[in-house]
């Protein structure tokens, strides 16, 4: 996971949980910069996610995405693909971060299952990360000391629970 871009760029269901978590600045300690493409900012609209993306983008640590047409036409074809699969459906925004990820080389963030699972099922290259894999990532980098005690605030925090895999994946790591 360490090899990972040093840019991000994250969908709507990545930024309105995150924006909930105390610790969310391990996000910018993590990434230089976390993209925020125009169709994902039209969907923020309540508080603490408004506010947060708004202060992100004020300060730098976030920047907007412009989507070209060539993004768009790579999101549309990611979504036809996903079409017919054993995949939940990606939306416009979600397939506009995938394909930006792909072009840019930018970790997608998402919290959307099927724009997770989309890079193993359809057979694209592009990285993709939940929460969890943020959050495991910092503990790598030294930005979090206890592993389970900060998974366990994001899930009290966000109301966001991770999968029983995850945690199995956390105890092979920190041998709890």
């Amino acid at each position: 996971m360490s090899q990972a871009s040093r840019e991000a760029i994250a969908d709507t269901s990545f930024l309105v949980d995150w924006a909930r978590y105390s610790r969310r600045g391990i996000l910018f300690e993590a990434f230089e910069v976390v993209h925020v493409p125009e169709s994902v900012l039209r969907e923020v609209r309540l508080p603490p996610a408004v506010d947060w993306v708004a202060e992100g983008l004020a300060s730098g640590s976030m920047a907007l995405f412009t989507e070209t047409a060539e993004v768009e036409g790579e999101a549309r074809r990611i979504m036809a693909m996903g079409r017919g699969r054993p995949l939940k459906r990606i939306d416009l925004p979600e397939a506009v971060c995938l394909a930006a990820g792909l072009r840019y080389g930018y970790v997608v963030l998402t919290e959307n299952g099927g724009a997770y699972f989309a890079p193993r099922v359809l057979g694209i290259g592009v990285t993709v990360w939940r929460a969890f894999e943020v959050i495991v990532e910092a503990w790598r980098r030294g930005l979090v000391g206890d592993l389970v005690g900060e998974l366990r605030r994001y899930e009290e925090e966000t109301l966001h629970l991770f999968r029983r895999r995850d945690w199995e994946h956390v105890c092979r790591l920190t041998r709890c």
